[in-house]
């Protein structure tokens, strides 16, 4: 018996008020699983976007891949060149750079 069946359970429906009971315990469970999964992943995904948006040249990045390397160009159609090596570029898109990775490998650096 999972949690939600046990709520319903405990509601008596020969009891006044039950269905209130029961339609409070719904929007209760609504809210906490809105406060602890949807609004972090949001707030994740908002972070996500300003900081792609804020890239430039010179940044130091990690992609989703592990690749590290420097921004040395921000195209216009959604891309970045990567200088991987001296002399050596790829071209990735904006959205295969991780966030956390760069924030950790720009914190080492600064250290």
């Amino acid at each position: 018996m999972n949690f939600l069946q046990a709520t319903f359970l405990m509601a008596n429906p020969n009891q006044p008020g039950s269905q209130w009971t029961s339609l409070i315990m719904m929007g209760a469970i609504i809210l906490v699983f809105w406060f602890f999964m949807i609004r972090p992943q949001a707030k994740k995904a908002k972070e996500q976007k300003k900081f792609i948006d804020n890239l430039q040249k010179g940044d130091k990045i990690v992609t989703i891949a592990g690749i590290h390397g420097v921004i040395n160009k921000v195209n216009d159609d959604g891309t970045i060149n990567l200088e991987v090596n001296p002399g050596s570029y790829i071209k990735i898109e904006r959205s295969a750079i991780s966030l956390e990775w760069s924030n950790a490998i720009n914190k080492t650096a600064a250290k």
